[in-house]
């Protein structure tokens, strides 16, 4: 065999994250079908880049996370809304009640801390590593310590946690 990959005419990396993606929308579809109550000890913590097209999210929350911001739904989230392109969800963030739009095309990770669960995806908008940053304070309930998704993502075994990376030619 050779060390030349030949170039695929097939996108097959964009097929997969799309695919991927639409776990995601299947996931949150199922929790819009339940009355917006997860169940068991499920939640979800969803990262996903602010300035990608499509994405809608107060000024302020744009302001603190100009490139990526992490959400949690967990306990207190209300109006989710899952289309074919996307979700809406009203979150609180400092006591003020916020909609946020995220098309998931704009989402980086899934995970479901509950079941050592989690997607990660390749940023669309460039190959960039992306920026640190704080987990949106939304959502957090008294007393319990919240993971990472970071955390989450480094299984001892990685089982549960599927990234892809088709590792572009530049």
């Amino acid at each position: 065999m050779t060390d030349n990959t030949p170039d695929s005419l097939i996108p097959y990396d964009e097929i997969v994250q799309e695919a991927l993606r639409a776990v995601v929308g299947r996931v949150l579809g199922t929790v819009q079908q339940e009355g917006g109550t997860l169940p068991g000890n499920h939640h979800f913590y969803i990262t996903f880049k602010t300035s990608a097209p499509g994405v809608d999210i107060p000024k302020a929350l744009t302001e603190r996370f100009p490139d990526e911001m992490t959400i949690v739904l967990q306990n207190k989230f209300w109006d989710l809304d899952v289309t074919d392109e996307g979700f809406s969800v009203g979150l609180s963030f400092n006591q003020i009640p916020s909609k946020l739009v995220v098309p998931f095309s704009a989402i980086t990770a899934f995970v479901d801390p509950a079941v050592d669960f989690g997607l990660q995806f390749q940023a669309a908008v460039d190959d960039d590593e992306p920026a640190e940053h704080d987990d949106a304070e939304n959502d957090a309930p008294a007393g319990e310590e919240r993971r990472s998704v970071e955390d989450v993502a480094k299984t001892e075994d990685g089982s549960n946690v599927v990234t892809v990376d088709f590792g572009r030619k530049k």
